[in-house]
């Protein structure tokens, strides 16, 4: 027969602690030491389990009420047969019995370690105080694990710093994690981290070296001495009392040895999972069963937006990110130009580690600083965009013979100025853009429209030295073919010179990227996003054309036009090629 028993709050080493989640509801099904509740101190935030396995029938408790030890949070129906009041005395009698004999062994256990750590105790202060007579003007401190409760043997779960790295007073240096809660251990005072004694994975106690950190010393020579004595003092004061002291004295003793030259140690704070493996500033509030979650997941907590009170972070919120994640394309966190990671979802195998010495003789060379800007970005738009190459060819035999003749006007004029074929390139996907405006858009940000543009401003790739780029012609529909010409070679020499802004290369709307000066007869050119298309241009040939009655040489570019496919079909890419390429075989359908 099922009997009802109720769900009481352990010792949770606070007089008064906070309800702040709710983990099972009216009717659950629950198991031995599942989570009924999570509670927040000052300190940390922990659930707290339920001793029986059975089903919850009513909760006396809420988000927001405070509860202290032997309250009582409900009542669950518990599988067990009901048993006779003194059968009950009975279990309650040994059960005392058996906790008093658990006590006596942990006492007997915690005077072999205090033993022991007044023997490390004087080590520790002669490494102190070595470390300190380096430097006038800084000392370096131990950092240990301060009061965590009763907890021994805690696993370090996230290491927050690394050799070198500077920081402040109170910032977190490692995370732990016991069954109950997940915390850090704080710096206690603002400096450089010298050397780590620990790493992911390894156990520790109160009391156990953690990391040395170099500090500010401000006290003269003399007052340093004095610290070093009272150091060692307080170390054989401490050898002392763990001989003959009762174990809560023994256990303020150990604090004081192994606090190196007498630093107060602030208590540990709740933390999250930094991105990256490195120092975040800002702190995720979680409960250590929504922790254990997004690990599952492989949730970055940071970047999840908690919908609990102080944007506490629920298991909805991270079952809500997992969905949004898993819907949307995007590119994984450290893609780069080298990387084997993927974006848009498309589950694509790392590149395999080859050691490419031992085929013959290698030298590496590093990236140059365009290509780790412009690799990632090339990346995500090959991964995210759903590439269609529509091919092409332009009559430019009238616009070569019309172009040289302007050119040798403006070198009679001295004015300084040389047209090239992409200028009426320009001038022609601009005109094919107000024809098909699909073209002079993008996608928003969430999918679901396309953004039209009233502006022309179409992008150029320039090949430099250091790396392909994209400046900006803006406004190219209102501009003649002088000022085009000449605002083309003012970034051409910027591109080279590496003088290019950033605004320099923002706000496009089209891209041409032109490899007409150097060969080839067609490419594959990557949309530029957010752009939706691009023109490629190779180099132009003499071909027999059929004129109606016999073929005749004429002067044929190569085009080779990339679309975004979500925006673009096909027969308007089409239409759009045979535009441009119209253009270009007659000007006069520009100024129609």
């Amino acid at each position: 027969m099922a009997n009802l028993i109720d769900i009481i709050v352990p010792d949770v080493g606070e007089d008064e602690v906070e309800v702040i989640e709710i983990l099972v509801a009216e009717g659950d099904s629950v198991d031995v030491e599942a989570s009924i509740v999570t509670v927040e101190s000052d300190k940390a935030s922990m659930d707290i389990p339920c001793t029986e396995a059975g089903t919850i029938k009513s909760l006396k408790v809420k988000v927001g009420d405070k509860i202290k030890q032997g309250d009582v949070l409900g009542q669950m129906e518990s599988g067990a047969a009901e048993s006779n009041d003194d059968e009950s005395k009975s279990e309650k009698t040994e059960s005392d019995d058996s906790k008093k004999e658990e006590a006596k062994s942990d006492d007997s256990k915690k005077e072999n370690a205090k033993s022991e750590d007044s023997k490390s105790a004087s080590s520790k202060s002669e490494e102190s105080k070595a470390a300190k007579s380096k430097s006038s003007g800084s000392k370096t401190i131990e950092v240990t694990v301060p009061d965590i409760g009763d907890a021994t043997d805690v696993e370090i779960i996230e290491l927050l710093v690394a050799e070198g790295d500077t920081v402040a007073a109170e910032d977190g240096l490692i995370t732990l994690e016991t069954d109950k809660a997940t915390m850090d251990v704080p710096a206690p005072e603002g400096g450089k981290i010298v050397s780590l004694s620990v790493k992911v994975g390894d156990k520790v106690s109160k009391g156990s070296l953690v990391l040395m950190l170099e500090v500010e010393d401000d006290e003269a020579d003399s007052s340093e001495d004095d610290t070093d004595s009272s150091t060692e003092d307080s170390s054989d004061a401490a050898a002392s009392k763990s001989d003959n002291s009762s174990s809560e004295s023994s256990s303020k003793s150990s604090d004081t040895s192994s606090a190196p030259a007498q630093t107060q140690k602030a208590p540990p704070v709740p933390h999250h999972p930094s991105a990256g493996g490195k120092v975040s500033t800002g702190k995720v509030h979680a409960s250590p069963s929504v922790r254990r979650l997004a690990r599952e997941f492989g949730v970055d907590l940071t970047q999840v937006e908690g919908s609990g009170r102080k944007n506490r972070v629920q298991k909805e919120d991270v079952q809500s990110f997992v969905k949004y994640e898993l819907s949307r394309p995007k590119m994984n966190p450290g893609s780069s130009a080298g990387s084997g990671n993927t974006g848009g979802g498309l589950q694509v195998l790392a590149q395999p580690k080859v050691d490419f010495a031992k085929f013959g003789e290698v030298e590496e060379v590093p990236l140059t600083r365009i290509q780790k800007l412009s690799g990632p970005n090339l990346h995500r738009n090959w991964v995210t965009i759903p590439h269609v190459t529509q091919f092409d060819e332009a009559d430019i035999t009238e616009l070569e013979e019309f172009r040289k003749e302007q050119n040798a006007i403006a070198e009679k004029r001295k004015l300084g100025v040389k047209i090239t074929p992409l200028v009426f390139m320009m001038k022609a996907v601009a005109d094919a853009m107000k024809e098909y405006p699909a073209f002079n858009s993008s996608l928003s940000e969430s999918g679901e429209a396309l953004v039209m543009k009233k502006y022309f401003h179409i992008g150029i790739a320039v090949d430099t030295p250091g790396g392909l780029v994209v400046p900006v012609v803006r406004d190219v529909d209102k501009k003649g073919i002088m000022e085009i010409s000449k605002e083309l070679m003012e970034i051409s020499v910027k591109a080279r010179d590496g003088k290019l802004k950033s605004a320099d290369m923002q706000g496009s709307c089209f891209t041409i990227s032109s490899l007409g000066g150097i060969g080839g007869t067609a490419f594959t050119p990557i949309v530029n996003a957010p752009d939706v298309a691009i023109l490629g241009v190779s180099k132009s040939e003499i071909k027999p054309k059929w004129n109606g009655k016999d073929f005749e040489p004429r002067l044929m570019l190569p085009l080779s036009l990339s679309y975004d496919h979500r925006v673009i079909d096909g027969a308007m890419a089409a239409r759009f090629a045979v535009h441009v390429s119209g253009a270009l075989s007659d000007l006069r359908r520009i100024l129609l």
